[in-house]
């Protein structure tokens, strides 16, 4: 038996939704919590997400006491054993390597298998080696698990050849307890990673610049309990308001911080779109003709590669054609087909996808990741007809609570079992 989503599509949604807690920091956040090796972290406002349990499960593998309960989550690593962990579980998601850095910090030694997660095409981990090779670790493949080790980590400056968040964070969490500065310089921007600082300086590191293109770590010995509460999943409130743009009359996203979602909230209203942006939430009111857009991904703060596939279903509405260009995972229009099923017509072509007119039906779909698998979802509550999407654990694994707060907004969707 399978569990899937199935969605009866064209009711107009209402109502209020709330943000959880940022998925892409949580994932970051957990690992940090095992470099306290005096008193207890506790992280507030987690997403109630696969990803989330899963990094809990890992934590509890190096016999580290850990109590999740209300979206709280309390770890105390006193006592944490540096055990191997070439597992199924590191496997499951990709955020799975922040483990590295975390480990490599505190005990200057890990074994961890290769990270999963979700099929966006070619996302090598160079860059986090890189990293761990300047501060003084060795790093090998054995047997299809890496071992990073190091008889001290000793601060470097350090040069990213990409932008990388999960490099960015995967450094700075093993920097925070290396000896010496660190000078991290073309790094990532995104609100997780400063999220992500502001826990380990609250733990007890010194770390500065997060949130620009140059980041000083100046290494501590120890870190120490704390709490922290979570910012909220920018990424959730975009495909919410998205949604709401497409299939909403008045729907009212709360829990958002409007100066992580600026890129989306220009090309929305350039289609049309009405948004009253207030400070912790954003109204999207029904717009009687859209107008088609172009856009581009690119790094924060540009427009976010997470938010390409929710915001395509909404640009059927418009009134001709528009044009989505990938530059961060170019292979990442995996749920372009699923849309031709639903009867869209939409062109892919070398690395842009061409939104023309369309009338939605329902089918049968599968999600390829976590954010077709919204942009599916979406699509299914603007179709005519039964949607019934396949492979829901990608939606499951960064979507919180997501049947519950559809249906307050009015959705008719619901998880059945199919053979």
């Amino acid at each position: 038996m399978e569990e899937v989503i199935q969605i009866n599509g064209g009711n107009t949604l209402s109502g209020e939704v709330y943000v959880s807690g940022a998925k892409n920091s949580a994932v970051a956040l957990i690992p940090a919590t095992l470099m306290a090796s005096n008193g207890e972290v506790t992280l507030k406002g987690l997403p109630n997400i696969s990803d989330v349990e899963t990094l809990v499960s890992l934590l509890e593998d190096l016999e580290i006491k850990t109590s999740l309960s209300n979206n709280t989550l309390t770890v105390n690593a006193e006592n944490a054993e540096n055990i191997p962990l070439p597992n199924e579980k590191v496997e499951s998601l990709r955020a799975s390597y922040y483990m590295m850095g975390a480990m490599l910090g505190r005990f200057k030694k890990v074994v961890i298998g290769q990270p999963g997660g979700c099929h966006l095409g070619p996302r090598p981990i160079d860059q986090h080696i890189k990293g761990f090779e300047a501060l003084g670790a060795e790093v090998t493949n054995e047997h299809g698990a890496l071992h990073l080790v190091a008889e001290e980590l000793v601060g470097a400056k350090i040069f990213f050849d990409v932008v990388s968040v999960g490099a960015t964070i995967n450094v700075m969490l093993a920097a925070s307890m290396a000896k010496g500065r660190t000078v991290l310089e073309n790094v990532a921007r995104e609100p997780e990673i400063i999220d992500v600082a502001t826990l380990l300086n609250k733990m007890g590191a010194n770390i500065k610049g997060a949130g620009t293109e140059t980041i000083r770590i100046e290494g501590v010995e120890s870190l120490n309990g704390a709490s922290h509460t979570i910012i909220p999943d920018r990424i959730e409130a975009g495909s919410y308001i998205s949604l709401a743009a497409a299939i909403g009359d008045e729907v009212k996203v709360k829990n958002v911080i409007p100066e992580h979602l600026e890129a989306l909230f220009s090309k929305l209203e350039e289609a049309g779109v009405e948004l009253e942006i207030d400070d912790d939430d954003v109204i999207v009111r029904r717009s009687e003709k859209l107008k088609p857009v172009q856009l581009k991904t690119q790094v924060y703060p540009g427009f976010a590669t997470d938010l390409q596939q929710p915001i395509t279903p909404l640009l059927f509405l418009a009134d001709d054609t528009s044009k989505i260009t990938e530059t961060v995972y170019p292979a990442r229009f995996r749920h372009i087909d699923e849309l031709r099923r639903m009867n869209a017509n939409v062109e892919n072509k070398g690395g842009s996808v061409f939104i023309h007119p369309s009338t939605l039906s329902g089918t049968d779909v599968y999600a390829s990741d976590l954010r077709a698998g919204f942009c599916l979802v979406i699509a299914g509550l603007m179709a005519e007809g039964t949607t019934t999407i396949y492979n829901i654990h990608h939606i499951m694994r960064g979507y919180s609570n997501i049947i519950k707060k559809l249906e307050q907004l009015g959705a008719d969707i619901k998880l059945v079992e199919r053979e």
